[in-house]
């Protein structure tokens, strides 16, 4: 089982900041070129889910790394709380509604997961209905990929307890930020081993593997983000369609 407090949430000591912040820039400019093909030829999609507490930078994540993305091609949808009608489906009704089409980059800020972290945090589900969840979710998700050629990028954004407290604190004095603060982010805080224990179990029993993203420095987040986008992206046979002329 992975042990999420004995994972960095800093950069490795030996790299340099503004090497990687170059390096960064130019695979997001390459992000931007792959994503116009991956648009154009309509074969592919791609899923890419951002979790993490909050203050983790899920915002941040999406804004510096897609930057260059044309915006006909990308999407992004935050789940918040479930609506009545919502809740009287099964907790994936929701989701499915917001897949990728071919073609496009569907971006989650916070996803389906919520439903086992949040919940279990809380105890409204049981960890029998988790665990079936669990199975759910992964059927979902490889029902995606091999149906609908969408491969599936899965982000945790992983902070410290002490960066999540300068970033709360943040949005409360920052004139930029003010938008961002919620008092129930402090009430989620004092849950922190539980959100951990929960995280923990996601990542252990995802059968589509997890990156963690170290956050504590932003530039090593985008960093981190944009390799593994750009690998995958570079993994796929891109390329334009031909020209179609009417005869």
């Amino acid at each position: 089982m992975i042990e999420l407090a004995k994972i960095s949430t800093m950069p490795p000591p030996a790299v340099d900041e503004e090497t990687i912040k170059e390096q960064t820039e130019q695979w997001v400019e390459a992000i931007g070129d792959l994503q116009e093909i991956l648009y154009a030829q309509k074969k592919y999609s791609l899923l890419v889910i951002f979790q993490g507490m909050d203050g983790s930078g899920k915002d941040g994540a999406v804004k510096k790394v897609f930057k260059e993305c044309h915006p006909n091609g990308l999407s992004v949808y935050s789940f918040k709380k479930p609506t009545e009608q919502e809740f009287a489906h099964d907790f994936l009704w929701r989701v499915h509604q917001r897949v990728p089409e071919k073609g496009m980059i569907q971006i989650f800020n916070r996803s389906h997961y919520e439903d086992i972290l949040i919940q279990r945090v809380h105890g409204w589900i049981d960890d029998e209905r988790v665990a079936n969840r669990m199975r759910a979710i992964n059927a979902f998700e490889h029902l995606l990929q091999s149906e609908n050629n969408t491969l599936i990028l899965k982000f945790f954004l992983h902070i410290s307890y002490e960066q999540q407290e300068q970033e709360l604190l943040e949005r409360q004095h920052e004139k930029d930020k003010f938008w961002k603060h919620n008092d129930n982010d402090w009430k989620e805080r004092q849950h922190w081993p539980e959100y951990r224990r929960c995280y923990e179990y996601a990542i252990h029993h995802s059968e589509i593997p997890w990156v963690i993203v170290p956050v504590d420095k932003r530039w090593y987040r985008d960093y981190i983000v944009a390799r593994t986008l750009l690998e995958t992206l570079r993994s796929l046979p891109l390329e334009y369609p031909p020209l179609i002329t009417s005869k």
